[in-house]
């Protein structure tokens, strides 16, 4: 096991990085949008277990697990809600009280270094920690920035893909770049988490269906062009995939938590969307879950849970 200190990249992690980065580009939009085998307790490796974690359960991400502006607001430093997916799932588990780390605007450093009043995120994991979900990679492909650049070009050409030649415009798609180099990062929390909760069964949670799966937009309503919104779904995707490689390689459960929430993206009416557009109806973040979507995912970390522990062998070299 690697001890929990954080290191340069090495020449190991770029090819990894450049490996992970060619199977984006090759097969993302089929895998991540297919439901994984081990949703149906066949995933390649051993089952067992029931999944219920006993009494430890520490809750580990950024603003898709926190909740921001859900009521009710629990922590105003992280925007942490108390209906968030983690308050949700630890009281159907009957969990003993429950930690919830995640934080506003967290990164992967944010593991390791504070971030305002909230300590570094693993510092809350214990030996006698049993159950960890962690939610982490979105902030480190720059959510946020991508979501105003696309905002930002769209009026130069409305019904083209301004965003996508913007970020395409060396002849490498820069967002598949760093989703690449994001791997290497999150792979480095899991080898952390698993050193400092040895006995935890560990959940990677994906992101949500932000978009329409389709490739539909809904202009202006959410201020895309018309053909950078099937680009933007494409880019999750590839998030999600990352994520589901980056566990199946580090003794993590994937938790999908896109294929549940299509038809319930920020272009939705009010009454069907789990995922509030830019200016949001209900209480939550621009392009972020709702209180709604907070109990979609978890109830998909429920149903990961309740199809026991998938103990996988490590792929290396090849997809």
């Amino acid at each position: 096991m690697q001890r929990d200190t954080r290191t340069t990249q090495t020449a190991g992690q770029r090819r990894w990085a450049v490996t992970v980065a060619a199977a984006l580009g090759s097969c993302a939009l089929v895998a991540a949008s297919a439901v994984p085998a081990e949703a149906h307790g066949q995933a390649d490796g051993t089952t067992h277990g029931t999944g219920r974690p006993g009494q430890n359960y520490v809750a580990l991400g950024d603003s898709y697990t926190s909740g921001p502006y859900i009521p009710q607001q629990v922590d105003a430093n992280c925007a942490r809600s108390d209906h968030n997916y983690p308050s949700i799932v630890a009281g159907q588990l009957a969990t003993a009280p429950l930690k919830d780390v995640s934080c506003s605007g967290a990164t992967t450093e944010n593991m390791w270094n504070a971030q305002g009043t909230n300590a570094p995120q693993l510092d809350a994991l214990g030996r006698d920690t049993n159950l960890v979900t962690v939610q982490i990679g979105g902030n480190d492909v720059g959510f946020g920035s991508i979501i105003g650049t696309c905002v930002q070009l769209a009026p130069q050409d409305p019904t083209g893909n301004p965003c996508q030649r913007h970020y395409d415009s060396s002849g490498v798609d820069q967002l598949t770049v760093a989703i690449a180099r994001t791997g290497p990062k999150v792979a480095r929390v899991l080898q952390a988490v698993h050193a400092r909760a040895p006995h935890a069964r560990v959940l990677v949670v994906g992101y949500p269906d932000l978009l329409p799966d389709d490739g539909s937009g809904c202009a202006p309503s959410v201020p895309f062009a018309t053909k950078d919104f099937p680009y933007l779904r494409d880019t999750e995707k590839r998030l999600n995939l990352m994520l589901r490689l980056v566990a199946r390689w580090n003794r993590a459960d994937y938790v999908d938590t896109y294929g549940p929430t299509i038809g319930h993206d920020m272009c939705k009416s009010p009454a069907d969307r789990w995922i509030e557009p830019l200016r949001p109806a209900s209480p939550a973040a621009p392009a972020h879950p709702n209180a709604k979507g907070e109990e979609a995912m978890a109830r998909a970390v429920l149903q990961r849970l309740a199809h026991g522990r998938t103990t996988q062998k490590a792929e290396q070299g090849h997809y």
